[in-house]
Parts: C-alpha cells; structure tokens; sequence
C-alpha cells in the first residue's frame, strides 16, 4: 500500500477506535474516474448501524475527524448516500515517486510482521510422459503464485509431488519394453492402451543403443520402468527450468508407505470412529462428517485409492510446520480435494493453514479453430512444442493472463503475432522505449545518473500524474495479489502501466529545450521502467532493453 493510503486507513482505524468499534474492515478502493478523487471509502455506509446515525452525517464526522495539517490528504469530498472520496496531495506523489527511484529493484518487495514459511505443491504429474500444455498452465500459475508471494516477504517452498509406483509406471515399463523388442527385430502386436508417444521409441532406443539384444529376454518391466523414469523426469526437470525455473523438492508417493504413514492413517481414522470395512473395501465415512456419502480409501483389490496417500502427504506437509500450504490442481481434482480436508480437520490439524487453487482447462485456437500442434507425441501438445511455437515469455504471459478460474483459449494466431497487438510485447515495448530514449539523452549529454536528485514537483501534467498515481499503486498490487493467490492482476496492472506510460508518452515530449522538466521527465520515465522491470521480474518474463 503507498503512503496516502496508508495514511488514510490509519486514520480511518482511528476514528473507529474513537467508537470502540471493531470487527469493520477499512477498505479504499480507486474510483473508476479520477473526478471521484485517489481513494473511495464506503466506511460510513457500514457504521450507520452501530452509531444509529445517517451515512451522510457519520461521513461528514470522519471528514471533521481528519486534521486539516495532514501531509497526504488534499480535500476530502462527501458523494452521494455517503461515499468518502479522498484527494491526495501532489507532494506525497512527488515523495512516492523519489522512493520509486531510491528503492530501485526492491521497489514492490514487502516484509511480514514475523517470518512466515509457504508451501506451494503444483505440477505433480507421474512420470509417463513429456509435460502438457495442461501441465504448462499449471506450472506457470504455480512459479508465479510462488514468486509474488516471495515479493511479499514469505519464505516459499516449491514441492512437485508424484507417484512412481502402481499400474502406471507399470504400462509404462511394458510401452518401453515392447518398442525395445521392435527395435530387436520382434514383431510386436502394441496394445492401444499403452503409452503411444515418439518418446516412448526414442527411450527405447537409447536402450539398445546402450545394452544392444542383451535385454530382449528379460520380462521383468522394471528395468524399462526404471530407465523410462529416469528419462522422462529428466526432460520434465528441462522443461521447468526452460520456463525460468526449478522446484526446490521433489516429494515420493511411495515413501509414504515405505515409512507406513499410509497404514497410520487409516488407523488414526479408525480411532476416530471414521472407518468401516465392507463389500471388501474401507471406507472413510465421510457422512459423519456432514458429507452426501462415505468413499472408498482402499479398494477391495488391496490397492489405495489416491484419497489415502493424498491424506498422508498432508499429514506431512502439515507436520513440517509450514504458515501456508497451497496446493494447486486441475478442475479434474475439484470432487476429491475436500475429503482430504475432512480428514486432516478430523485428525486435529488446523485446515485454514491450507489454500486449494483449481484452475480450469486450456484450448489451443487459432483464428477461432481448435489446434493440435504436434503429432510426433501422440494425442497432446507438449509444453515444449508450444514454446518452440511462441517462445517462453509469451507462453507465461498467456498462461497468466485470465483467472485461473476461467478456462483459457490461447491464442496461437496473437500469440505469433510480434507487434504491440501482442499483449506481452506491448509490456516489453514500453521497457524497450524508455531504454531507448535514456540512450538519447546521454548523447545529450543529460546527467541521468541520479533521477533521485531532480525536481519532481515541476511535473504537473495531467498524464504525468495519471502515471505517478498508477506506479505507486505496485507495492498495493504485489500485495492483494498475495494475499487472494491471483497472479492475472499483476499481468492486467502491467499491461494497464504500459497503456498509461504510452498516453503519457504520446502527449509528453521528453527531452525537451526545458532541461529542468527533461530531467524531470527522464525520473518519472525511469520510475516506469524499474515498476515494469520489478513486475515482470516477478512473473519470470524478461524485460527486454531494445526490441
């Protein structure tokens, strides 16, 4: 939050305090228009009921409570049934503007009031295959969730969760064993249900290219398995570090029954009166707990279904001692995540510690027609293939561009297209503009070196101060983006940063005959240029010194 903000909420706190009132939350919002002034409050409207007062006339008590020597309120208006809009002073915006150029890189960055540890679980495919465009989406949301809590002051953990054990890895072993005997020279009938994908052959042949015919009588998966395992995570890890960057942990399914906290759950369950066996399978009774049904944790073959080893991974996390755990899933979890919930509540852990984020599905369109990129990997696209498409930076962009809540069609057409129609370039247009135009004014011979130092007061045009008002709102931004885990409002605020610098720009020469207000111009412009640096900074997208 900026200094005028702050300023006005403490006073607000004040006023309540004055009352004895609690349980208000103080809440400004930025008006729509700038005729309604900086900041709106509808504060009045929410105490009307406890000062048995009309809105108006509580607003007009606030408006009297604040002292008219004040260093960030201007004028304080009344609208309508008792909106409270404030006006800032122009010397708080220079002053927010000196900090933006002092600051620098740490410009955005927050503190906590005490050290707190967040861990993020995302991605978390098995290893049978090359990462998914679905994957992507998942993987860029994750990193940038992680990342913008970190800007925030949290210490993040970056966990990739997966199961190397079970039916799958087991077809998976089979899918290599048998493309390892074609290659052997062995007609081979390829069951449909098995892994399809080139990668399958391409691993196949690195074994024959290593071990030659000697493996072709060996009917155990396991070697197959192991060397599928091995290569397919290595290309996973390539992946993510392509994207910009690598998880800090990588947790296994099966050392959870390895070390028997599988078993120990159910146990602790049936302690709780929350277990039944019958029809040959246990049951979490889920009803007990307010649940439409009861559902099954261990089938009747013996085998877990993924509730129960999804319960003790929680059990887990919870029990290193994280503030936040996150975890973030496809709308394919959206049925199954509250009954891992309902069993760590019931077990005695504290669930608000926990925040699941689904995000829903992505489609590859171009010009209105759904894409399908590649073949060479079967029935996907995988995420390289999209970024051998549009490069990085744009595929995080896009990624991160609409909620998470809504379903994405990535715009292959726009995303191709490298132009300012393009909504990242048109960000890193911005950056690259303002590099160039720092180039020109040292070959004027303009001291830039410390934009600190000028005369900021002198900027008094309506687009200078438009542009003043929209950078100090960043430390805001990073903030609420920590706190609701929606990364899109970082993108939106930098695309709308990007539109407000190129009205300025537009409007505004910036070298000019005036050398006072060119240097002037330069800070305010080099201000821009640190806010986007610092935001796409933030989201792993680069920030590009000419374009």
């Amino acid at each position: 939050m900026n200094n005028s903000e702050a300023y006005i909420k403490q006073q607000l706190s004040a006023f309540l305090d004055k009352h004895q009132i609690s349980g208000v939350p103080v809440i400004l919002q930025r008006p729509r228009e700038e005729q309604f002034g900086d900041h709106t409050s509808n504060i009045a409207m929410q105490l009307a009921r406890f000062l048995k007062k009309k809105p108006r006339d509580i607003a007009t008590d606030i408006v009297n409570f604040f002292p008219d020597d004040n260093p960030y309120v201007d004028k304080i208006e009344i609208a309508g049934p008792g909106f409270i809009n404030f006006y800032v002073k122009r010397e708080g915006l220079y002053e927010q503007l000196r900090e933006i150029l002092q600051k620098k890189e740490k410009y955005g960055r927050g503190t906590l009031p005490r050290p707190q540890r967040a861990q993020i679980e995302f991605v978390s495919a098995n290893p049978t295959g090359p990462l998914t465009i679905g994957h992507g989406r998942q993987a860029v949301l994750g990193d940038a969730v992680a990342s913008i809590m970190e800007a925030a002051g949290y210490e993040v953990t970056r966990e990739y969760y997966f199961n190397n054990a079970g039916r799958q890895m087991r077809v998976l072993g089979e899918s290599v064993r048998l493309r390892y005997l074609e290659i052997c020279g062995q007609d081979i009938v390829f069951p449909e249900d098995h892994y399809q994908g080139e990668y399958i052959r391409d691993i196949a042949r690195s074994l024959y290219d290593t071990h030659g015919d000697a493996l072709k009588d060996i009917r155990d998966v396991t070697p197959f398995k192991d060397a599928a395992e091995s290569a397919i995570f290595e290309d996973i890890k390539k992946t993510i570090a392509r994207l910009g960057f690598s998880f800090d942990s990588f947790f296994n399914e099966k050392s959870l029954y390895d070390n028997g906290k599988i078993d120990e759950i159910v146990t602790r369950l049936k302690e709780k009166g929350l277990v039944d066996t019958h029809d040959g399978a246990t049951w979490f009774l889920t009803s007990k707990l307010g649940f439409d049904q009861d559902r099954v944790i261990i089938k009747s073959t013996g085998e877990p279904t993924y509730r129960l080893p999804d319960m003790a991974y929680h059990v887990n996390k919870m029990e290193r001692g994280y503030d936040r755990i996150i975890d973030i899933f496809g709308a394919d979890h959206i049925d199954t995540y509250p009954d891992v919930l309902a069993a760590l509540k019931a077990l005695g852990y504290d669930v608000d510690k926990v925040t699941v984020l689904i995000h829903q599905f992505v489609t590859l369109t171009e010009r209105g027609e759904k894409v399908k990129m590649s073949t060479r990997k079967a029935n996907f696209v995988t995420l390289d293939d999209l970024m051998d498409e549009v490069g990085v930076d744009v595929t995080r962009y896009f990624f991160l561009m609409r909620s998470m809540n809504s379903h994405l069609n990535f715009d292959l057409a726009l995303a191709k297209t490298q132009s300012d129609e393009n909504p990242v370039f048109y960000i890193q247009y911005a950056h690259a503009r303002i590099n160039s135009i720092h180039t020109l004014a040292a070959e004027r011979k303009l001291d830039i070196s410390h934009p600190e130092k000028q005369k900021l007061d002198i900027l008094q045009v309506d687009e200078e101060i438009v542009l003043i008002k929209e950078l100090i709102q960043f430390p805001k931004i990073i903030s609420q983006c920590a706190e609701t885990l929606e990364p899109h409002k970082l993108v939106n605020y930098l695309h709308n940063l990007a539109t407000v610098f190129h009205r300025f720009y537009t409007v505004c020469r910036v070298i000019t005959d005036d050398k006072e207000l060119s240097l002037a111009r330069l800070a305010l412009i080099e201000a821009t240029k640190i806010v986007i640096a610092n935001g796409l900074g933030i989201l792993h997208i680069q920030a590009p010194e000419r374009m």
